[in-house]
């Protein structure tokens, strides 16, 4: 024997060391578990059992809670936790000048007056012919002419895109403890200023203040706390498995920021458009060129200074995020431009493939978002009372001035005239208004004259096929603004425009689905050249996953409407004509990177190294004869095919 052995069997050596351990260990746990002063253990066995019960729990509650860390983040989220609670934030307030504004109690009238006492009227062209190089900047809903901001040219347009350039070279090397610094300076400013913001958005867009705190400054800050919770798991290293031909190699993808991107932004949600893009260029490292639309300029330039504060005060060169203002001709420059990596647009069809033109020449890549025509449906067996309230928010919210607004209201037959006859009523009594001026306002303003006279066409071509309208139909001018009134139109045909086009304002088309029919409905909605979102209600959740999985849509929800732009974490884009590319999520901010493949040797000092028979010079006889051998081993569908494949290598090797 090797070793002594006791009476009882055991070893005398390793044998007793175990049987003490066991003994010291469950001694331990007694002592910790039991309530008394001295407790004794009977046996080494009952030691034993006590021991390896106890360690067995151990081991399950570590792998337990590497489960579940991995897969809810718990240590990450405890770390961002602490480091939010302690590692305070610069107040920015007194960095950022905000223009005086005039607030809802201070006025009843926000009607603009010259000299004369009579109202200011906006110019047809923004841009003076007698001075081209300003854009005059004008409220919708007052008229108000609010300033002027530069209209650049190409050159300026190349030149700030090389401050951000270079600002860029130190930023990509930042922490994302050092980025999140930055984007929480954002949120604690936006958090503590929400009235001023909102009231901003309010007279640059003539949107409700409600409005811009739910599509401005609620959207952001949930933007912001994604990436602030997220964004780094998402940037991190991605590792990817190897076939068994490479399994001495790790093989991960690496996601490095591109250098500059350059964003147009539309003018339905000014802070929020611009903010978006700014957020997740600079938390992946890149450099940020926005060009602003010249209808909502006059709030950009501020909703710009409180980036760059945010940068400066942390100690960084806030000539990373740049803004430029202009017409037409700026957009065109600053896709164009040389130092700009890569193009984020939204906005219209038309202009989306502009924008694709002029990246083509450069082989540079675009994002495209080009809005919708969203279908709301609701099925036979919902409750009117609880519908309706989504169907005026999905129609009326910003005016109707929304990406994924309600454009198609599709309703089944057997409830199609309750809801008409009670929709209709609460349409009517919307009270719009310009939104600085009273309190009591449920929709604001067009930002742009010439929509009024786009959707005024629509409507009446509806009319003149066939349509009904129930109430509005044409510009409200009692308040003196760019105003069209809350429109309800019933007995929407596909062979009238409203059918096809995107309207983008205050008008809901009821479309009544015969029989009550899914598979109807189904065909209905795809029905359409766009393809952005969806949303379906029915007492049925599976039943409205059911209809809405046969979508042509890039986004589905179901009993809901709005929230896929809400959960951050979901990627944001459509399909057709409403682009492609993403927003939003894992997918919108990798789209801010290279993503770059990386293969490196697994254990160290074990290198790939090229077989004789397929290096130079070939015998080619002997290296068809290796190389089917490889193929052979590794993907034959037998054993057989596979030790065939083993001898050719032994016999060509």
């Amino acid at each position: 024997m090797s070793c002594a052995q006791s009476v009882d069997g055991t070893c005398a050596n390793g044998g007793g060391y175990l049987t003490s351990f066991y003994g010291a260990f469950a001694q331990l746990a007694l002592q910790v578990l039991s309530n008394d002063a001295d407790p004794t253990l009977s046996s080494p066995h009952v030691a034993k059992v006590i021991s390896l019960l106890l360690l067995s729990t151990i081991v399950l509650s570590v792998t337990a809670a590497h489960l579940v860390n991995k897969d809810w983040h718990l240590l990450r989220d405890l770390k961002l936790t602490l480091e939010g609670l302690f590692d305070r934030v610069p107040d920015i307030a007194n960095e950022v000048d905000l223009p005086p504004l005039q607030l809802p109690n201070e006025s009843n009238d926000e009607k603009s007056q010259n000299s004369n006492g009579s109202k200011s009227k906006p110019p047809s062209q923004l841009v003076d012919a007698a001075n081209p190089t300003i854009v005059q900047c004008y409220s919708p809903a007052s008229l108000d002419k609010l300033g002027t901001v530069p209209n650049l040219s190409a050159e300026e347009v190349s030149e700030l895109a090389l401050r951000s350039k270079n600002a860029q070279q130190s930023w990509k090397s930042t922490t994302f403890s050092q980025r999140r610094r930055v984007l929480r300076t954002l949120q604690k400013y936006i958090v503590s200023h929400i009235d001023e913001i909102c009231q901003l958005c309010a007279k640059d867009s003539g949107k409700t203040q409600v409005d811009a705190l739910l599509g401005e400054i609620l959207t952001t800050c949930e933007k912001i706390r994604t990436l602030l919770h997220h964004g780094e798991t998402w940037l991190e290293r991605s590792k990817r498995d190897v076939n068994p031909m490479m399994m001495h190699k790790n093989a991960y993808v690496e996601y490095v920021p591109l250098g500059v991107l350059g964003i147009i932004a539309p003018w339905n949600y000014p802070f929020h458009n611009m903010l978006n893009h700014v957020l997740s260029g600079i938390f992946s490292g890149n450099g940020v060129l926005t060009k602003c639309s010249e209808h909502t300029s006059w709030s950009s330039v501020y909703f710009h200074n409180i980036c760059r504060a945010a940068l400066e005060a942390n100690g960084f060169d806030p000539e990373l995020v740049q803004l430029c203002t202009g017409v037409a001709e700026t957009g065109k420059a600053l896709v164009e431009c040389p130092h700009i990596d890569k193009i984020f647009f939204t906005g219209s069809p038309n202009v989306g493939r502009h924008v694709m033109r002029g990246a083509a020449p450069h082989l540079k890549p675009v994002v495209l978002e080009l809005g919708g025509k969203d279908a709301m449906v609701f099925c036979e067996d919902v409750k009117l009372k609880d519908v309706i309230p989504w169907a005026m928010r999905g129609c009326f919210q910003n005016c109707g001035q929304n990406c994924c607004g309600v454009e198609r209201l599709f309703v089944y037959e057997s409830i199609a005239n309750d809801f008409i006859e009670a929709i209709a009523e609460k349409v009517k009594n919307l009270r719009q208004g310009c939104p600085l001026s009273n309190n009591l306002v449920d929709c604001g303003a067009m930002v742009m004259d010439a929509q009024c006279t786009l959707i005024q066409g629509l409507v009446d071509d509806a009319v003149a096929k066939g349509a009904k309208v129930h109430c509005g139909g044409i510009r409200n001018s009692s308040n003196g603004g760019q105003f069209y009134t809350p429109t309800v139109l019933s007995g929407v045909t596909p062979d009238m425009r409203i059918w096809k086009e995107e309207v983008f304002g205050p008008i809901m088309c009821i479309i009544t689905v015969p029989g009550d029919d899914d598979e109807t409905c189904i065909q209905m909605v795809n029905d359409c050249s766009f393809g952005l979102g969806s949303s379906v209600y029915s007492a049925s959740t599976s039943r409205a996953l059911k209809i809405g999985s046969q979508f042509n849509t890039g986004m589905f929800t179901a009993n809901d409407f709005g929230v896929n732009y809400l959960i951050q974490s979901l990627p944001f884009g459509g399909v057709k004509e409403s682009g492609f590319g993403r927003f939003a999520g894992p997918e919108g901010l990798r789209a801010c990177c290279l993503e770059r493949s990386i293969v490196v040797d697994r254990i160290p000092g074990i290198r790939t190294s090229i077989p004789g028979p397929i290096d130079y010079p070939m015998n080619t006889k002997q290296g068809m004869g290796f190389g089917k051998g490889l193929i052979k081993l590794f993907y034959g569908d037998s054993l057989w095919v596979k030790v065939k494949g083993i001898v050719d290598l032994i016999r060509n090797g």
